[in-house]
């Protein structure tokens, strides 16, 4: 084979992936967080769970993608493992249309794509427009590369070693196997399958030889998902399991049927003078039968990757520092709900950081009223610990904000910046009670009855409203919002009385001055407390518009 052809094979094969990562990543613009909402409505039901997992496929042009994206839903918890069962099924499905639109060669007007593509996003000013146009370039891109593969691959035809080397593909064992090793490459059974049908528009293969590398490419469509897994909780890596189980069954079932039945010799029969359409018609065959058999035993699948990869005893807890689900994101090919994860992960944090300035909140309180200070080590210690979900979160976000959002997803990463920074304002303050505390007992004050019922009342009002203004995925963002306005209104009320009462007791000589200036203290912390969380409903309302 002469070095031209060499470097048009190579060629062709990087614009197809080229145009693949264009419209996947143009798609995750456009579409970004939407496509978590999109998803949470329709999976609950298998068969618009099927369809969603298609459509998504075939818009995207890659298996793997939609794969690799479901496997961060479920290890986010956006999506459940039984959800996931229909999407992955239609997955299968939706990658048969790549293989079918080169079977209809619109290869002819792959440049007129491309070069539509190009001028809606030069001509446009509008960043969704853009992306729209990109889309479309990457449907050029990839189907001009898959012209220049079977070009390349014409003068292979006299090759007798390349050729003798296509028909030992008849073996099963050596063809699925080869189909499998070639996509794990590569991480694209679209590719795969494109390259295998321009061997087959050369002349290099026939239908009998590539339906077993043709299978043995949905077997390794699985790497790339497995692949995404490591690292991941227990429910992601039971979804690569069920995408293995899913094309190991079909294969199975259909190695059998192609060696004791002439199905082979039917789907050839359909368009007998279009190799490529067979090709392309076995595998939609492959994919939609495994599914329309599988899908009774959906639930099945799931409750036998449980049994594979059992719950562990212990789970050990995450460290705010443990960013493996971000590594995953920004090493990934496919970054297909890419924003989606990394705010779910990273709200996921910021609700574990509020959670325990909640705690300190409270504690700080009943150290005060107590008059015991001997908590305060564990209140400093998970002061510290908010402050390191700070660092990490604020890390995290300067890297997730690298990758390629939408201005909504944008906008609501952004949000988190101001969500954890007021957090962190709040455990300062909550702190500050704590230190208060030692303060009282090292300097012997005391606090007036009347004093330690104003605190009470400031701390039952704070404990109702951490309550109520959970940071959770469930969490109704204008809810929230109307709490919180509520929550500042009554610390400003309560903060108001409280001082009036202040300066009559001190007029009425009914305290120590030094208690006094404390309790001040006490009334800005709390009235503090009150502004920061307003300023967190006002920025989660605001990243859920």
């Amino acid at each position: 084979m002469k070095p031209e052809y060499v470097f048009m094979l190579l060629g062709g094969l990087g614009l197809f992936l080229c145009g693949m990562q264009m419209m996947s990543s143009n798609l995750e613009a456009v579409a970004g967080d939407r496509l978590k909402g999109i998803l949470e409505k329709l999976t609950s039901n298998r068969i618009l769970g099927v369809l969603v997992g298609a459509v998504i496929t075939a818009v995207i042009q890659s298996s793997s993608a939609t794969t690799v994206m479901v496997v961060g839903f479920v290890n986010s918890g956006l999506m459940t493992l039984r959800q996931a069962v229909w999407i992955i099924m239609g997955a299968n499905i939706g990658t048969t249309i790549t293989g079918q639109l080169v079977a209809l060669d619109i290869g002819t007007i792959a440049p007129l794509f491309a070069f539509a593509g190009i001028a809606l996003g030069m001509f446009s000013k509008k960043r969704n427009v853009q992306n729209i146009g990109s889309i479309i370039a990457g449907l050029g891109v990839l189907f001009i590369g898959l012209g220049m593969m079977s070009d390349a691959m014409v003068p292979m035809r006299d090759s007798e070693v390349f050729v003798n080397a296509l028909t030992s593909f008849s073996n099963p064992i050596i063809g699925i196997v080869v189909g499998a090793i070639f996509t794990a490459v590569i991480q694209s059974s679209s590719a795969s399958v494109g390259i295998l049908q321009a061997l087959a528009l050369s002349g290099l293969i026939d239908i009998h030889s590539a339906v077993f590398v043709l299978f043995g490419q949905n077997i390794g469509t699985c790497i790339t998902s497995l692949i995404a897994s490591v690292g991941m909780n227990r429910n992601a890596k039971r979804t690569t399991v069920i995408h293995f189980m899913f094309n190991m069954i079909g294969t199975v079932l259909f190695v059998i049927l192609c060696l004791v039945t002439p199905l082979t010799d039917a789907v050839a029969g359909l368009t007998p003078a279009h190799p490529a359409s067979q090709i392309a018609n076995m595998h939609t065959l492959f994919n939609v039968v495994t599914t329309i058999i599988l899908i009774p035993f959906g639930t099945g699948l799931a409750a036998l990757a449980e049994k594979i990869l059992p719950d562990k005893k212990e789970e050990i807890r995450v460290q705010p520092d443990d960013d493996q689900w971000l590594k995953e994101i920004m090493s990934s090919q496919h970054v297909l709900g890419s924003s989606a994860i990394a705010i779910s992960s990273l709200m996921e944090n910021v609700g574990s950081m509020y959670s325990l300035a909640r705690e300190n909140v409270l504690k700080g309180f009943d150290m005060i009223l107590s008059g015991d200070d001997t908590r305060f080590a564990e209140v400093e210690e998970t002061e510290n610990t908010i402050d390191l979900y700070n660092i990490s979160i604020s890390r995290r976000l300067s890297k997730v904000l690298t990758i390629e959002h939408g201005p909504a997803e944008t906008k609501r990463l952004n949000s988190i910046f101001q969500i954890t920074g007021n957090v962190e304002r709040v455990g300062d303050h909550a702190m500050n009670f704590a230190e208060h505390a030692v303060f009282i007992r090292e300097k012997g004050l005391k606090l007036s009855k009347e004093t330690i019922e104003e605190l009470k009342e400031m701390r039952e009002q704070c404990r109702k409203a951490f309550e109520r203004m959970e940071l959770s995925a469930q969490t109704d963002p204008t809810q929230l919002l109307v709490d919180a306005v509520s929550f500042e209104r009554a610390v400003d009320d309560i903060t108001e009385r409280c001082r009036d009462k202040q300066v009559e007791r001190i007029n009425n000589r009914a305290c120590e001055i030094e208690s006094a200036v404390l309790y001040s203290e006490i009334l800005i912390d709390y009235e503090r407390i009150g502004d920061h969380m307003r300023n967190i409903a006002e920025a989660y309302a605001e990243q859920n518009i």
